[in-house]
């Protein structure tokens, strides 16, 4: 059953490279002529698309959209197809993304702790360090690719830090992250076989700290050892689980970060008056800026693209459509936040923008965990840059930039850009 006239034409194709580059026109047709839409993903799954704000933020919070994929009536061909790829064969399915209260509530709560506004402050000295030292890298030289050499190695190793990684390995998660966000780019069973290799890793690491964990937790203590504290005192946190949430959160953590970065500059060197302002305001001190642009960028063209998968588990009504038992549901956030329903010139660019209760970090129990953390980096990044690299400029044409592949998330694949050698 529907609510909606016929559309005077037939809905624009969606998820094909052109779509990638620019999916924002097809995404404003959606939002006006079918606003909960039914598509084949390219995967060969069948679900909804939402796109309108309202209904957006009604799903993001609706309990009767399960985010454990057990609610999905999948068909033989669809099998699997849905959530990470490899995460089933490695047991790394309960995590956050994957589960409802109160298995959620319980894991959601061990581990907040890591992320709140007084440790998120704590680790921004870390923060401000790996930006440096990454830019130091390439400064000399006066040209870069900000997506490898600078967004995708800040927040791995920031999580890394985060999560009591040592130093030496953490270039082992680099090389396995990498293979994780190519989307189809790499090796076929690449993503699968990295996702097995980080489970691996986690599992030896968790033995290896319980076995030296102290009896008093130190100040500052690693993630994964706080979760296996709080496992051996029981809050009943098996090692599966502690291993599936060490995965989301550099999963989950990272490549919205890399995203949001690459998005972000790309933004605003294609908004050279914007990208002015704000460097005019970072030059005098201010930081009011800073902090409302960065949202407004997560706005704008932010990292998430979809939101991930839900799952009907009883009749649902959702913007004039009926969805049934077992249906998928995406939401799409990039569409929801170019509502003009909800904000005033939507397709404008706008960092002093006040009035901008996005949907960039999702909404309801489910809201982004990693959100001040991943403000923080983005923040840092953006303003060091700017700062450091005043004349940073693209090198080429912007129509050659590719975006990658892939559902959920939307990312640059390469970012290449100047700026005058060896300036401070």
């Amino acid at each position: 059953m529907t609510d909606q006239p016929p559309p005077p034409s037939p809905a624009p194709e969606l998820f094909t490279w052109e779509f990638a580059t620019d999916p924002y026109p097809a995404y404003a047709w959606l939002r006006e002529h079918a606003p909960v839409h039914r598509t084949k993903l390219p995967s060969g799954v069948d679900a909804w698309l939402v796109t309108r704000y309202a209904d957006a933020k009604q799903a993001l919070a609706d309990g009767r959209l399960s985010k454990n994929p057990a609610h999905h009536d999948e068909p033989a061909h669809a099998k699997g197809k849905t959530g990470i790829p490899g995460e089933r064969k490695a047991e790394l399915m309960t995590h956050l993304l994957n589960i409802d209260p109160p298995d959620h509530t319980r894991l959601r709560r061990l581990v907040s702790k890591a992320f709140t506004p007084r440790r998120v402050a704590e680790f921004a000295p870390r923060v401000r360090e790996l930006t440096d030292h990454l830019i130091d890298q390439f400064q000399e030289r006066g040209s870069a690719d900000l997506i490898h050499e600078f967004a995708f190695p800040l927040p791995i190793y920031a999580i890394c830090d985060l999560l009591g990684v040592p130093r030496e390995d953490q270039d082992d998660f680099r090389d396995w992250a990498g293979m994780m966000i190519r989307h189809g780019g790499g090796p076929r069973g690449g993503v699968g076989r990295s996702v097995k290799k980080m489970r691996g890793y986690l599992g030896e690491l968790i033995h290896k700290k319980r076995e030296a964990l102290p009896d008093v937790a130190a100040p500052g203590e690693d993630l994964i050892s706080g979760l296996i504290r709080a496992s051996d005192h029981g809050e009943h946190l098996t090692e599966n689980e502690a291993a599936a949430m060490a995965f989301i959160l550099l999963f989950a953590g990272f490549e919205t970060t890399v995203n949001l970065i690459g998005n972000g500059m790309y933004a605003l060197l294609t908004h050279p008056g914007q990208r002015e302002r704000l460097q005019t305001s970072l030059a005098a001190g201010e930081r009011a800026l800073l902090e409302t642009g960065v949202e407004e960028l997560l706005r704008y063209d932010g990292p998430v693209e979809l939101a991930t998968w839900r799952f009907a588990t009883e009749a649902v009504h959702i913007g004039g459509q009926d969805i049934t038992p077992g249906d998928p549901v995406l939401v799409v956030l990039a569409a929801a936040d170019r509502d003009p329903a909800r904000f005033t010139q939507p397709d404008t660019l706008d960092l002093s923008r006040r009035d901008n209760q996005h949907l960039g970090y999702g909404h309801g129990i489910h809201y982004c965990l990693g959100a001040p953390l991943a403000r923080l980096e983005g923040q840092t990044a953006l303003a060091t840059l700017l700062t450091r690299l005043p004349d940073l400029r693209l090198a080429g044409d912007p129509a050659d930039l590719r975006w990658r592949g892939g559902l959920i998330m939307r990312g640059l694949r390469t970012l290449p850009v100047e700026f005058t050698a060896g300036r401070q």
